[in-house]
């Protein structure tokens, strides 16, 4: 992992070309970059101050309206090719009752995480389908710890210690993972591979990934 002054500094560069971006932009959001991009396989540099008070805020202002615009429920750094260990999230939930049951899946306030590590918690796992901002145009299926023991800070230095379960543990593992250089599809089940558009799209939305499993040949855990 790259280190030093001049590391910084060019962390700095980055994350002030996505704020300009930010200001440039009419909906006040930067461009999100896709799987190809070395910063989304790159174990991103622990952030340490790299940025004053006034310049993180704008950046995760930044941040917080792209992941809005996309949609979506979370969004590393990384996707905006800074690779500094960053990420905010935030899920409205849903209307469908059977999916919100189904998935364990609540709302989830706006939150930043800095420098955040997750370890599993039991031996539980759930399998559902995941999409993501930086692979547009694909969604797989992917086991995750149903529960997490997260930590790092929040953008104020405070410290975060808690356990995380359903949806919200799946977001907190797919970005976190985003940090470490890792994709969704490096964990997916690949046969479970569907294109986004209206044929593959039935698939997600499904309650559970049964009928994909069975149209499409593969298990779940």
């Amino acid at each position: 992992m790259p280190s030093g002054p001049q590391w910084d500094q060019a962390l700095r560069d980055v994350a002030l070309w996505i704020i300009e971006s930010g200001t440039r932009s009419p909906e006040g959001v930067a461009p999100i970059v896709q799987a190809g991009h070395p910063a989304l396989r790159t174990v991103a540099t622990p952030y340490d101050g790299q940025l004053s008070d006034e310049e993180l805020t704008a950046l995760l202002d930044v941040m917080h309206r792209t992941m809005r615009a996309a949609p979506g429920v979370g969004l590393a750094a990384p996707q905006l090719g800074l690779p500094v260990a960053i990420a905010v999230l935030e899920d409205p939930g849903t209307v469908l009752e059977e999916h919100a049951q189904v998935r364990e899946r609540e709302p989830l306030p706006y939150r930043v995480l800095v420098n955040p590590r997750y370890t599993p918690v039991g031996d539980e796992r759930a399998a559902f389908y995941e999409g993501c901002l930086s692979v547009v145009g694909y969604q797989a299926v992917v086991a995750r710890a149903r529960h997490v023991h997260l930590t790092g800070t929040d953008e104020s230095g405070a410290a975060v210690d808690e356990i995380v379960g359903g949806w919200s543990a799946r977001i907190v593992q797919h970005e976190t993972d985003h940090l470490a250089g890792t994709l969704y599809l490096d964990r997916a089940e690949l046969r479970s591979l569907a294109a986004t558009d209206d044929f593959g799209a039935r698939w997600a939305a499904e309650p559970t990934p049964a009928a994909a499993a069975r149209a499409l040949g593969f298990g779940l855990d």
